[in-house]
């Protein structure tokens, strides 16, 4: 794990200390070796991916590059390059739901 990534995990409260760490896994785990860094304060993957801990839930982001209208509307949020999903428990977190958008933004 990038250390810088470690860090900001370590930081966050729970639950979305435990949100982020499943995030992370099922992210490196459907993309092994994807370069892992800390962009624009929070942990991103080779500008497809971030994730973010906020007040009262967690955000996985998705890059909107070559993504078609009918992808783009499986997420949320009005950014132009970036949308995401919002994990709002542990329970939220849908890992055959995930994977198939980690693999919608991978290709």
């Amino acid at each position: 794990m990038d250390e810088g990534v470690r860090k900001y995990i370590e930081k966050q409260k729970s639950p979305q200390k435990e949100m982020l760490l499943r995030l992370r896994e099922i992210i490196v785990g459907n993309s092994p070796g994807i370069r892992e860094q800390m962009k624009w304060g929070v942990p991103e993957y080779e500008g497809k991916y971030y994730i973010v801990a906020l007040k009262d839930h967690v955000n996985l982001g998705f890059s909107l590059k070559g993504l078609s209208p009918e992808e783009e509307a499986l997420l949320e949020g009005s950014g132009n390059t970036m949308k995401h999903v919002k994990i709002s428990s542990l329970n939220d977190i849908d890992e055959e739901r995930i994977t198939r958008l980690l693999n919608m933004v991978k290709r």
